[in-house]
């Protein structure tokens, strides 16, 4: 097989490193990989306008949708009202759930405050998909297809370039942090996390852009893989030592949080966020395998 170079030009459009924000162009079709918070929303149209200039923005894929990578997506369509918001047909049920919205707007305004903005605009209601997607969808003339990576949320996604062996993907294959820090992220199950690695597996990879990253940077991505997944069973299987010893989640989380939230995850996890996914982690771990075990 002939190898071609690779033709995604990728840019961090990000406005902070908590965002995940990331602009892919080809020098035919543009698309932006996730779109940040909402108060960060409109700078984040503003970084994409100064590397397109007078071109269009294509595509939106969402991954998920949590607030830190959909929120901005209104922002972002009100600067390009040409482009089409593609996600996961459970994210986009999730989009026109009033209470859902709520709880991203919540989310996002704390989050704008911890950084002292106050004053923005609120549009988080006209938050929503144009592709409902399904498994093993074709974005029409995107060269991608999309991946149902569940774990993190019920409803992430990845998306796949099959002729360029590139996967976006979703914070359910984990978060690389500095140069060796991965940390996993499962939020709705473990077991469908370790599903999730099996199948990202299967594909032909030679590339991926990771969430709060950008692309695998000095690693190939079998290794990326290969490490993200270890860290989830690692992890797991850390918290399941603990609670064996008769730990309470909370002491557990104390532990894990002196071990592994250093600098280096710092600067792009805020603490609240670290605590409350911690916090979720280690109550599947004890539903999913240390009630399982006690059952067995």
């Amino acid at each position: 097989m002939n190898e071609t170079a690779f033709p995604w030009r990728v840019t961090d459009v990000r406005d902070l490193p908590g965002d995940s924000a990331f602009l892919l162009d080809n020098g035919r079709i543009t698309i932006l990989c996730d779109t940040g918070y909402a108060f960060t929303g409109a700078r984040v149209a503003q970084n994409i306008r100064r590397v397109l200039g007078d071109r269009p923005l294509d595509y939106i894929f969402l991954t998920h949708s949590h607030y830190d990578h959909a929120a901005g997506s209104p922002y972002i369509r009100g600067a390009y009202p040409g482009v089409t918001v593609a996600a996961g047909a459970y994210a986009a049920g999730i989009f026109a759930k009033p209470t859902a919205r709520a709880v991203m707007r919540d989310l996002d305004r704390k989050c704008a405050a911890a950084h002292g903005i106050f004053d923005y605009e609120d549009q988080i209601d006209a938050l929503s998909a144009d592709l409902a997607l399904s498994d093993g969808d074709e974005i029409p003339g995107t060269g991608f297809c999309a991946v149902s990576l569940p774990g993190h949320t019920r409803c992430s996604f990845g998306f796949y370039d099959a002729e360029n062996r590139f996967l976006i993907s979703p914070e359910t294959l984990g978060v690389l942090y500095g140069d060796n820090t991965y940390i996993p992220a499962y939020l709705v199950g473990y077991r469908m996390t370790l599903d999730a690695f099996a199948r990202a597996k299967t594909f032909d990879i030679g590339t991926m852009l990771l969430p709060h990253r950008g692309l695998v940077d000095g690693i190939r991505a079998a290794e990326f893989l290969r490490c993200s997944e270890q860290a989830a069973r690692d992890t797991a299987d850390y918290f399941l030592g603990l609670m064996r010893q008769g730990l309470s989640d909370d002491a557990i989380l104390a532990r894990y949080t002196d071990a592994v939230y250093t600098d280096d995850v710092q600067k792009t996890y805020p603490p609240d966020a670290f605590r409350l996914n911690s916090s979720i982690m280690i109550a599947l771990v004890r539903r999913e395998v240390f009630s399982a075990a006690d059952n067995r």
